[in-house]
């Protein structure tokens, strides 16, 4: 009888347990995976594996290692002894490392001895604060250590320039030859209202015995990026043409002889990132295809354009590529439902098999939703990927509220990336039905649709939009009269501008971080090559005036008569508090139902673990205020 009573329990719970839905403080609790590398013998994987407390609103870290053949991952202490730092040269006599330097005096102490007690930054250039920090005259420098002396050489020297690049570079921006002879760096020696205008950065090599610089691509004026050595010593980097213009078709660039040659210029694809193969006889990288990321393979022609094939295929992104072992490629891998794991490749067939399973506990005592791909024809005729993500047991015989997602970028990829913010899998688990269309300005789908939004901000994509929440509201599970519209950055401008031209379709808006007013936006961001490519220049220029004249949000305030949540970080000097400000003034005095989230120590994102889970429940409070 105790026997049968247990069964019934244990099903009881088991049925308990997958009758979950995700939730805001499951997702700040997930264990987010990332790969350190493969050990010097190729067997095995190492990778971190953070993860969050919400009560401490702190993160902890662990390390593990996992056979590259799969089986169970094990914690470590430390590495050293399985894994060759790729700072240390290639004979572990000399290391790359990085430290900040003083090169420019700004504060006010600096420029009036004994006036220790003052606060004030003095500037006479631009570019006097960059994504969520001042300009304090400190400057990322490379440096080689000699292991043996315990000297370090400063490749920059009394340089205004940073190495690696502000704000996300990394260790990826710079790396050793094949003998160790030679150092590759990624540099942009511009200084002030230069740099702030510029994306030229260059590849860099500094020969250890001649103690020389030399810069390799002087000739691109715009971005070079991401240098890679293949084990025969040949060099890679990917680079963008266009000067100014950070979302160019990104090209893999290999030199061969002193000669520069573009791999990838005949292909109508924008590359992320790439590895050499072990023989160095082929490139593996990963791209942006039909709203996801998969891996290709490029061989490596001797002359002519080489063949490209698509390795991986399916409704998921492969992201980072840890390592080459064999026929056995190890990258990381995320969905919809599912947040970064490790898995491998095959190359030969591209299968693919997962080898971590950090999260799994979790996934397997919720309820996941169905992602699916619907094809939407746009007002000019073109076929548009959407991506429809449904609520957990969706029943297409009720009627759910659904919600238009606004893509950031404005040319970021609407891929089957994870975010920890904008988190499909969470909206749907709150009984939303999500539309999330690849309009105009996304890359994997060539460089017309991707370059088509650049000046024309408010116009083709969002007719897009509104196609794709028009073209998803026929269906009889959707109820029409209560649709939302959210997004952020590019999307939260997207929510602003189609505030004033929606015509009643939404009942709802959510803005983050987004561009309201465009001469002030141009005022106060820092880095404006972005505006100058995207407005085409500045607000006082007759060239731009269609951008600042047809698609300016403010400019259609007016017609604002929808309830709108309004978010804003303190920190965010790329989208700057007054864009939030200027838009909860606005509908605060039309009598507009809104509310102002501010975060005064968050920049573009919110990366804090208690602010994050405020700003989920404000998110889904204000949609159960406005929508059901």
């Amino acid at each position: 009888m105790r026997s049968i009573l247990t069964i019934i329990i244990a099903v009881f719970c088991s049925i308990a347990a997958q009758s979950q839905v995700m939730t805001p403080e499951l997702l700040w609790q997930l264990k987010r995976v990332s790969p350190i590398g493969l050990s010097d013998d190729g067997q095995s994987v190492l990778f971190n594996v953070s993860q969050y407390s919400i009560e401490a609103n702190a993160r902890s870290t662990k390390t593990y290692k996992i056979p590259i053949s799969g089986g169970d991952a094990i914690e470590i202490s430390d590495y050293d002894d399985i894994y060759t730092n790729p700072a240390l040269s290639p004979n572990g006599g000399f290391e790359l490392i990085t430290k900040e330097v003083k090169i420019k005096p700004i504060l006010g102490s600096e420029h009036y001895p004994g006036m220790e007690q003052s606060n004030v930054y003095i500037y006479d250039n631009l570019n006097y604060r960059h994504w969520d920090k001042w300009e304090d005259g400190y400057f990322s420098h490379l440096f080689i250590k000699d292991q043996e002396r315990g000297t370090e050489t400063d490749l920059n020297e009394g340089e205004a320039f940073d190495v690696p690049q502000q704000p996300f570079g990394g260790a990826e921006d710079y790396t050793w030859n094949h003998d160790g002879s030679k150092v590759y760096y990624v540099c942009k020696k511009e200084y002030g209202t230069a740099y702030a205008q510029s994306t030229n950065t260059d590849i860099y090599q500094y020969d250890l015995g001649t103690k020389q610089t030399t810069n390799l691509t002087e000739s691109n004026q715009g971005y070079d990026t991401h240098p890679v050595v293949s084990g025969d010593g040949t060099l890679a980097w990917l680079q963008m043409d266009e000067p100014g213009y950070e979302s160019d078709k990104n090209d893999i660039i290999l030199l061969e002889e002193g000669e520069s040659i573009n791999l990838t210029g005949h292909w109508d694809g924008t590359v992320y990132s790439f590895i050499f193969s072990r023989d160095g006889k082929k490139i593996y990288f990963t791209a942006p295809v039909n709203g996801t990321r998969q891996l290709f393979e490029l061989p490596i022609p001797k002359k002519g354009n080489a063949k490209i094939k698509q390795v991986t295929d399916g409704q998921f992104d492969v992201n980072g590529l840890v390592g080459l072992s064999g026929n056995t490629l190890v990258v990381t891998r995320t969905d919809m439902n599912h947040a970064s794991e490790i898995y491998t490749v095959n190359l030969k067939n591209g299968e693919m098999s997962q080898l971590t399973r950090q999260n799994d506990d979790t996934y397997n005592k919720i309820r996941l939703s169905k992602v699916e791909k619907r094809m939407v024809t746009t007002t000019d005729g073109k076929e548009m990927v959407t991506w429809v993500i449904y609520p957990p047991d969706f029943d297409p015989n009720k009627k759910y509220p659904t919600l238009l997602y606004c893509q950031g970028g404005p040319q970021g990829a609407l891929s089957q990336f994870y975010s920890f913010r904008w988190n499909f899998q969470l909206m749907a688990a709150q009984g939303y039905i999500v539309v999330a269309p690849n309009r105009r300005g996304m890359p994997g789908y060539g460089v017309e649709w991707n370059e088509q939004i650049s000046g024309d901000w408010g116009g083709q994509n969002m007719q897009d939009y509104l196609a794709a929440i028009d073209d998803v509201a026929k269906e009889d599970y959707v109820d029409s009269e209560r649709l939302g519209c959210v997004g952020a950055s590019y999307g939260g401008y997207s929510a602003f501008y189609l505030a004033g031209i929606h015509e009643g379709r939404f009942k709802s808006f959510i803005a983050h971080d987004g561009v309201f007013n465009l001469r002030s936006m141009y005022g106060t961001t820092e880095e404006l090559f972005f505006v100058n490519k995207d407005f085409g220049g500045a607000y006082w220029e007759e060239k731009a005036s269609k951008t600042y004249d047809e698609f300016n949000p403010i400019d259609m305030v007016a017609k604002w008569d929808t309830p709108i949540l309004i978010i804003q970080g303190g920190r965010d000097y790329r989208v700057p508090i007054g864009q939030g400000l200027e838009a909860f003034q606005a509908a605060q005095l039309q009598g507009i139902k809104s509310k102002l989230l501010y975060f005064p120590d968050e920049n573009h994102w919110v990366l804090s673990a208690q602010n994050g889970v405020i700003w989920q429940r404000e998110f889904y409070k204000w949609l159960d205020e406005t929508l059901k």
